[in-house]
């Protein structure tokens, strides 16, 4: 743990003491990445805190109020969600620079993979109810940000300038791509990838509404598709998705994830050579070696 994700535990800390929760002086640390997630022992509550998250996302605390907004929603019509905290005040609250909120702690076997099959229905019954959501919500947003990105990344010497050219004019290509398509939309996870549902003694929760948004249902299905591995022919089965339609999604996924795990290996060295191959691996298949 750097000293960004200490000084972002202790900000949560001292807001959760602020509000008159006994818990220990040392959280369990559940993920340290883009946030730092940690249970607040032996209170039912986890803190989740913007690190990684807010060097491009800025206010941070817009993302984490989109998450809370929609998990609040889900919670209120029984959908099997994480749902905020009812120990404290959700939040999202501001400390010390960082934004921070509060969910329920929901215990889970994090070894545990949800099959492709478990994924595709639950992700079904996931857009059947997020239709009814009233919230404003930005078109394909997790898409449309990457320029912003880019633009960080070389700030902070995450991505090379003839790199970032590249990428660049790869995301106008692909935003006209998604535009020809003229697809219907309606609210979307935004992240829809099997580590984002967790096996609990309830059954499989959906967690980590950030990336929220509004757009053709093609966009969380090819994150679903992206992230399935070795079964990914499965899961475009299980989507039964028009491959030309969902096609540029994929390269939409690829694009985000070149941007993303520079950023990221800013701070994880281990990250550094997973963000090098990424963006060799993107460069091959699109042709722009």
């Amino acid at each position: 743990m750097d000293d960004l994700s200490r000084r972002a535990l202790r900000a949560a800390l001292a807001v959760a003491r602020d509000l008159g929760l006994g818990c220990d002086s040392q959280p369990e640390l559940l993920a340290d990445g883009a946030n730092v997630l940690a249970h607040l022992k032996p209170a039912p509550l986890v803190a989740r805190i913007a690190t990684t998250t807010a060097l491009i996302r800025k206010p941070a605390a817009r993302w984490l109020q989109r998450d809370l907004d929609m998990a609040r929603f889900l919670a209120a019509q029984r959908f099997p969600v994480v749902a905020p905290s009812g120990e404290l005040p959700a939040g999202p609250h501001l400390r010390d620079g960082f934004a921070i909120s509060f969910w329920q702690f929901a215990e889970h076997d994090r070894d545990y993979v949800p099959s492709v099959a478990e994924m595709a229905s639950l992700l079904r019954d996931l857009h059947a109810v997020l239709r009814g959501y009233p919230g404003e919500l930005e078109h394909l947003s997790p898409f449309f940000e990457i320029p912003g990105w880019l633009h960080d990344a070389e700030a902070m010497g995450a991505i090379a300038s003839e790199d970032a050219v590249m990428l660049r004019k790869a995301h106008t290509e692909i935003a006209a791509q998604i535009h020809a398509l003229a697809l219907p939309d309606q609210p979307l996870h935004g992240d829809a990838h099997r580590k984002n549902l967790l096996k609990t003694p309830k059954g499989l929760l959906w967690t980590d509404f950030e990336d929220s948004c509004r757009g053709p249902i093609a966009w969380d299905l090819a994150c679903f598709v992206h992230a399935a591995g070795e079964d990914k022919k499965a899961a475009l089965a299980s989507c039964n998705a028009d491959h030309a339609q969902i096609a540029p999604f994929l390269a939409a996924r690829d694009l985000q994830g070149a941007v993303w795990l520079p950023i990221m290996a800013t701070r994880f060295a281990d990250r550094r050579a997973r963000a090098a191959e990424w963006l060799a691996e993107w460069c091959s298949q699109t042709g722009r070696v």
